[in-house]
């Protein structure tokens, strides 16, 4: 593997309303939170929050497009949600690899979303399966 412990890859994302709606409809996650303004605006955030999978998809496509000629098999994600996502808000997704295991072509990474104010929204740690 032409990787290495450190090696960090990056992305960013617009979250808008066609893209909430979208993955609604994808998930069937149809929960007001996400979709209704006057709902939302009830609720402690007061307003529209995007889905947390929403940025849980945001890393895998880190994941599949870093990787993308290696071929990888997800073995495992975690998620801790910091803070929400709003429509109109900029997320940056970064996993940075902190270990691999080269017997095996597994490699552990730090995954972090992070809003455009530099606030964490979500952070955890991937593992996945290098095939060859």
């Amino acid at each position: 593997m032409n990787i290495k412990v450190g090696d960090s890859f990056h992305k960013e994302r617009l979250v808008t309303d066609a893209l909430v709606r979208a993955f609604a409809e994808l998930s069937g996650d149809h929960n007001p939170i996400h979709l209704d303004e006057d709902v939302a605006g009830k609720t402690r955030f007061g307003r529209r929050i995007a889905h947390g999978m929403l940025s849980g998809a945001f890393i895998s496509a880190v994941l599949g497009y870093e990787f993308a000629e290696r071929k990888i098999v997800y073995l495992s994600q975690t998620l801790k949600f910091t803070a929400p996502v709003f429509i109109g808000d900029t997320v940056t997704t970064t996993a940075t690899i902190k270990h691999i295991r080269e017997d095996k072509n597994i490699v552990t990474l730090d995954t972090t979303c992070t809003k455009q104010d530099g606030t964490t929204a979500v952070q955890g740690e991937a593992v996945v399966m290098i095939l060859s």
